[in-house]
């Protein structure tokens, strides 16, 4: 019987976990995959937050993989900052967030050489009274680095839309004042024959055109 109260209290302890993680936000966001030579390329890792009113404790690591290699550890947190010695060395800056749901890095003035396969490791602690469940995710990307940016296909079309809409706002302009033109040249021409009409007229007649007002 003992075993009993045990068991439904592990079963508790199992059932909040597993709920938190359920009801946990993760959203997830890709990394750029392309950088250019010479600037600063942030690797982007999001990790779930985990529930405030459970203890845990979170370690990251970083590797990198060259083309035809293996991983090498280049980075880790855990509390603390540790760099491996890499072509990376002095290179590399914490860019996560306080709550450990950001736990990226930014590779600062990137060479072509840098170019591979990063893999960013979680490994997320959850600390209990009667036990202390471990999980671990993983985030791969694969880099490129360019010498010159290249045009983004979006900003292309964007681009060639623009000068489509400029074209045909010009024409409309065009086409409304080529009306107004013709529109204002009948009605001068309109009035200038009806003054003609009207002093074509006998001064003795001119008397009768007036409208009689009825009383």
């Amino acid at each position: 019987m003992a075993a009993l109260p045990r068991l439904v209290c592990a079963s508790s302890v199992a059932l909040v976990v597993w709920a938190g993680f359920c009801s946990a936000v993760c959203v997830e966001v890709p990394s750029e995959t392309e950088a250019v030579q010479g600037t600063h390329m942030k690797l982007l890792c999001i990790s779930c937050m985990k529930r405030e009113e459970v203890t845990a404790s979170t370690m990251v690591e970083w590797f990198y993989r060259p083309e035809g290699g293996k991983d090498e550890p280049i980075y880790k947190y855990e509390k603390k900052i540790h760099e491996f010695p890499s072509r990376f060395s002095g290179r590399l800056q914490w860019n996560g967030s306080k709550d450990m749901q950001d736990v990226s890095i930014t590779v600062l003035n990137v060479t072509l050489n840098d170019s591979g396969i990063y893999t960013c490791n979680i490994t997320r602690e959850f600390e209990f009274e009667i036990h202390r469940p471990l999980f671990t995710s993983s985030r791969v990307i694969h880099l490129t680095v360019v010498e010159e940016a290249g045009e983004d296909f979006t900003s292309v079309i964007s681009e060639i839309m623009m000068y489509i809409l400029l074209v045909f706002l010009t024409l409309w302009l065009l086409i409304e004042m080529v009306y107004c033109y013709r529109k204002v040249s009948k009605a001068e021409e309109a009035a200038q024959e009806n003054a003609t009409d009207y002093l074509a007229i006998p001064s003795e007649n001119k008397e009768n055109c007036a409208v009689p007002v009825e009383e």
